[in-house]
């Protein structure tokens, strides 16, 4: 039972689950911190010594099923569902989660450039979330034609904004093993303070833009709730921003934590956009 529990903990802490939603979308997003996982073994021995790859929970060839299973579960479970456009999007993820971790010059290796790794945060964690899946419900489950009304325009907006800032917070704590290995991300490149207030003025940002679409909702309920809730969590972030210590990495990953349960509360509130 014990090695059970330090397998099912070890498992936790490879595919990070807390990144993801709905069954298929979780096997995707196993296979993307897998694959990652994989090729930066001997960086997160300097970042992440915890991670089950680099500590040895796991063995690499146990990385490697769960990389290879993942993926093609997931597109199964689109197959089954016959939606083409969940398996479309599971491809297209598999292929941008692949080149942002494989080092295979010149094209691959994605997360060396801080352009190509913000852009590969917000797809897989974001427009590969949303627009495969509300084409799935809107044209295979509920046979509408597909209209992208204002809520979700706004959710595609708010995803590129929010995972962009997640995309610079997250290589914060790594500058120490990133910049030993030659990876130039923005942190190594602007520093940590700079890249730090760029993405906390980001999400800031959003909830403004948020607030302000709010403003001009038609329903009074709808229009309460949009700038009142975002509001708030505007003052929540800024407040949890004041008391990061970047020199220390625990809280970086606290507040890096703490953004991604910001990020999934926006999929409440979305709601009430009109």
């Amino acid at each position: 039972m014990q090695v059970l529990n330090k397998k099912c903990d070890a498992f936790y802490r490879l595919t990070r689950p807390y990144s993801c939603c709905m069954v298929p979308a979780i096997m995707m997003n196993n296979y993307a911190n897998a694959i990652n996982q994989l090729a930066d073994v001997h960086i997160d021995k300097v970042n992440k010594p915890y991670l089950p790859l680099a500590c040895g929970d796991f063995s690499m060839g146990e990385g490697l099923a769960i990389t290879i299973a993942s993926p093609l579960m997931a597109v199964a479970m689109g197959i089954m569902l016959r939606s083409p456009p969940l398996v479309i999007g599971f491809i297209i993820w598999c292929i941008v989660g692949g080149a942002y971790s494989i080092d295979l010059p010149p094209l691959l290796r994605w997360k060396g450039n801080p352009l190509m790794a913000a852009v590969t945060i917000i797809s897989m964690n974001g427009l590969l979330l949303l627009f495969p899946f509300f084409i799935h419900f809107q044209k295979i489950v509920l046979g509408n034609p597909v209209a992208f009304t204002k809520p979700v325009l706004f959710t595609a907006a708010y995803m590129v904004i929010w995972n962009a800032a997640i995309a610079f917070v997250k290589d914060i704590p790594d500058v120490e093993g990133d910049k030993a290995f030659g990876l130039q991300t923005l942190p190594i490149i602007l520093g940590k303070e700079k890249v730090f207030s760029i993405a906390v003025n980001m999400m800031l940002t959003a909830y403004g833009s948020a607030v302000l679409v709010g403003a001009f909702s038609p329903s009074v309920l709808c229009r309460l709730v949009t700038m009142i809730g975002h509001s708030a969590l505007a003052f929540v972030l800024w407040r949890q921003a004041k008391t990061i210590d970047l020199s220390d990495n625990k809280s970086v990953q606290s507040f890096y934590l703490f953004i991604w349960k910001l990020y999934y509360v926006e999929f409440l509130f979305v709601h009430f956009l009109r």
